[in-house]
C-alpha cells in the first residue's frame, strides 16, 4: 500500500525503458537523497485502475514534478513518436494554473538531452528553463539535486556527496539484485525502492 501523500512528494514523468533506465534510477536516487519521495505509475500494479487515473491522482498529490522530454524521437517498431512524456507534462501544469490554490503552488523540472532541442518540438515551452542531461546519469544527479534545493529552500546534501554516493550505490547494485534473486535490468520497482531507501539509511550521506 503507497502510504499517504506528503508535501515532499515528487511526480517522475519520464521513459520506463530498458535504455533510460540508468537515468530513472539516477533520479529515483536522487529524490530519496535529498528527503523527498518519487512517485510515479511503475508504484502501483492495480489492472482495475486505468492508467491515465492513476496518473492524473499523483499529479493531484505532487507538489514537485520532475519532466523528461528527451525521448520523442520516432519509435523503431511503430514509426510514431512518444507523446506520453509531454501529455504528462501539460496535465501537471493544467493543475498548476486551473487546479485551484491547492495546486498553484506546484512546481515543475522539465528535462532534455539537449539544450534548447525542445523549441524544434514543443515551442510552446519557450521561456522555460530546460535542464539538459545529456543522457548522463551523473550528471542528472546534480541536476536534480540543484532543482529541488532551489524550489524547496531547503538546506540539502551537497551535489559532490550526492554523486559519490550514486556511484557507490550503483557499484553495489549488482550485489544487491543478485541477493534479490534478480538481474539488475529485471528488478521491480517497489524493490528497487527499498534497496535505494535501505541503502542510504545505512550509508547516513553527510557534507
Amino acid at each position: 500500500m503507497i502510504p499517504a501523500s506528503s508535501p515532499d512528494d515528487v511526480f517522475i514523468n519520464c521513459p520506463f525503458d530498458g535504455g533510460y533506465r540508468p537515468l530513472f534510477r539516477a533520479i529515483v536516487f536522487a529524490v530519496f537523497a535529498c528527503g523527498f519521495r518519487p512517485r510515479s505509475a511503475l508504484e502501483l500494479e492495480d489492472g482495475g485502475v486505468a492508467r491515465l487515473d492513476k496518473i492524473m491522482g499523483i499529479i493531484a498529490e505532487c507538489r514537485y514534478g520532475i519532466h523528461d522530454l528527451s525521448r520523442v524521437e520516432l519509435d523503431p517498431e511503430s514509426g510514431l513518436p512518444r507523446f506520453n512524456m509531454p501529455f504528462e507534462l501539460g496535465l501537471f501544469l493544467a493543475a498548476k494554473k486551473f487546479g485551484g490554490e491547492d495546486h498553484a503552488r506546484k512546481r515543475a523540472m522539465v528535462l532534455d538531452c539537449e539544450p534548447y532541442r525542445y523549441q524544434r518540438f514543443i515551442s510552446e515551452l519557450n521561456g522555460m528553463d530546460i535542464s539538459a542531461h545529456a543522457g548522463d546519469p551523473a550528471r542528472l544527479t546534480g541536476l536534480v539535486r540543484n532543482w529541488l534545493v532551489n524550489v524547496s529552500r531547503r538546506r540539502l546534501v551537497s551535489a559532490r556527496i550526492l554523486l559519490s554516493a550514486f556511484e557507490k550505490f550503483e557499484a553495489t547494485l549488482p550485489d544487491l539484485s543478485h541477493r534479490a534473486g534478480t538481474a539488475v535490468a529485471d528488478l521491480p520497482y517497489v524493490d528497487f525502492e527499498f534497496m535505494v531507501t535501505d541503502w542510504l539509511l545505512s550509508a547516513r550521506l553527510e557534507d
